[in-house]
């Protein structure tokens, strides 16, 4: 390996020493710590605008901070953002080999046995942080002992660590104190998530959030007031007119005893009177504005509501909207893809069998559905016309295993053995010249079984004349021979018998096609 010259996507030279290194590990009394920042706390509108032009013109720290209180503090956004997280990372994944070589098989199962680890779908949740933030970058800790490179773990590094070039604005730079490092190649995955075009830092979710979160806090915390003021029944202490200001006292205490322990005492003179609070006006203001702005978050993050929201219709509605989330399913699969070939397919690959002109694809998305019953159908008909199907690939499509060595395998059933009477005595033996389907399951016609009977009646009157002829007609010497040799046989034929089963045969017929015998 000592021979290879490594660089990265992006043509950097990769130092594979410093790769042996954590670069983004936290430590004490530096700038990457992880004491908790809550901007949310208090915050205004003119708050939220300052911070979203910072996190553009200088420092994202704020804002990154405020995203996290987000997914904290509203239950809501924090839930469709899992949810649209969660549906990615749980896909099926799979890993397409450069070639069929052994090579490249070889290299394939290297990819193919670190994603199986059951610890890469957390992993691939924290890449996928970038959803609501815009950016994430998750270092690559490598393990090197065993004379091999491979990943130990995927460590998430808290993005407010970052900062992106002030000249270009996309390039990520870890905080360093005073400088800000660039990201070493090969140590570093950073998935950049782009709900609309422009910088990495204005493309997460987060940013269109802020918003319905600020006026969805200021809602709350007023429905929270009117409940706390209107909500509970008004005590109304009374006393009489030559009370004291002691007595006065006593009783707004017992007043607001009430409010908190439910118990309070009161002189015969003093009465307490509870007032029913009967709320009147659009009280429900508050609630229908929270569910307004709830949507509202649900069709920036998954595109519809009918899933989160429930509604008139929901169900029936929500079966539509699922192709709409299908939609963000797969963008969302395809740029984790991109982002994994990129920077942890390519580092695997190289560290440990050198530059390759094609590398192994990590594939990320649900198997296309196939109808086996049409699919089935369709190749039944095709292959008897000579249509070559291979038997793997039909095997792949309706989603069974190559049978093993060894294994009892299905086979098609065999047709049903002809019957045979002689072995059956529970069926009638045929009569001389009678096919042995006439005995059983006979579905023949009136004409066809007049037939076989006339065979039948036939055999004993044509007997005598056949037997010993193919013998006598062997030994004749000329055609002559043969005649006379016939004539003599045909000579002791009945005719009067033979004329007799003709009209008897014909008389059956006629009658089997009066009455319409069709059995």
């Amino acid at each position: 390996m000592a021979a290879f010259t490594w660089y990265d996507a992006f043509g950097r030279k990769v130092d594979t020493a410093a790769l042996k290194q954590e670069q983004a590990a936290p430590t004490i009394g530096s700038v990457r710590r992880h004491d908790a920042l809550h901007p949310a706390a208090g915050l205004t509108p003119g708050r939220l605008a300052q911070i979203l032009r910072s996190s553009i013109d200088s420092d994202p720290e704020n804002y990154l901070a405020l995203a996290e209180d987000m997914e904290e503090r509203d239950p809501h956004y924090g839930s469709v953002l899992f949810t649209r997280k969660a549906q990615v990372a749980g896909l099926d994944i799979t890993v397409e080999a450069a070639g069929e070589d052994a090579k490249s098989v070889e290299i394939a199962d290297m990819v193919r046995e670190f994603i199986e680890r059951d610890e890469f779908e957390v992993e691939l949740r924290d890449i996928l942080d970038a959803t609501g933030k815009g950016f994430s970058c998750t270092e690559i800790l490598w393990d090197t002992s065993e004379n091999q490179w491979r990943p130990k773990r995927l460590a998430w590094r808290d993005p407010r660590w970052f900062m992106f070039d002030q000249v270009d604005g996309e390039t990520p730079l870890l905080r360093n104190g005073g400088s800000n490092d660039p990201l070493k190649p090969f140590g570093w995955i950073f998935h950049s998530f782009k709900a609309k075009s422009g910088l990495p830092i204005r493309g997460g979710l987060a940013r269109g959030v802020a918003w319905t979160f600020l006026f969805k806090s200021f809602t709350i915390k007023d429905w929270a007031i009117f409940c706390e003021a209107y909500g509970q029944p008004l005590r109304l202490g009374k006393y009489d007119a030559g009370a004291s200001e002691a007595d006065k006292e006593k009783l707004l205490e017992a007043v607001t005893n009430i409010g908190t322990d439910y118990s309070a005492i009161v002189p015969v003179s003093m009465a307490i009177e509870f007032v029913k609070a009967d709320l009147a006006g659009s009280h429900d203001l508050y609630e229908k504005r929270a569910d307004w702005l709830d949507r509202q978050t649900s069709k920036l993050v998954l595109g519809q509501t009918s899933t989160t929201d429930a509604q008139k219709g929901s169900y029936a509605v929500g079966k539509v909207h699922d192709g709409v989330r299908d939609d963000i399913e797969k963008a969302d699969a395809k740029s984790l893809r991109a982002t994994l070939n990129r920077d942890l397919v390519r580092p695997l690959v190289d560290l440990n069998h050198g530059p390759q002109k094609k590398y192994p694809k990590i594939c990320i998305g649900r198997p296309d559905e196939v109808d086996v019953e049409a699919l089935v159908k369709n190749v039944s008909t095709l292959v008897p016309l000579g249509l070559p199907v291979s038997k793997k690939v039909m095997l792949d499509k309706i989603g069974l295993p190559e049978p093993k060595t060894g294994e009892e395998l299905l086979v098609a059933p065999k047709a049903p053995a002809p019957v045979d009477p002689a072995a059956d005595p529970a069926q009638p033996l045929p009569k001389p010249g009678q096919a042995v389907n006439s005995v059983v399951g006979d579905k023949r016609d009136a004409i066809e079984r007049a037939a076989d009977a006339m065979l039948a009646d036939w055999m004993p009157l044509v007997s005598p004349i056949v037997a010993g002829l193919e013998t006598e007609i062997a030994a004749a010497s000329s055609v002559e021979d043969v005649k006379a040799l016939l004539a003599k046989r045909f000579a002791g034929l009945d005719v009067f018998a033979m004329t007799e089963l003709l009209a008897k045969s014909a008389f059956a017929a006629r009658l089997a096609g009066v009455a319409d015998d069709q059995l």
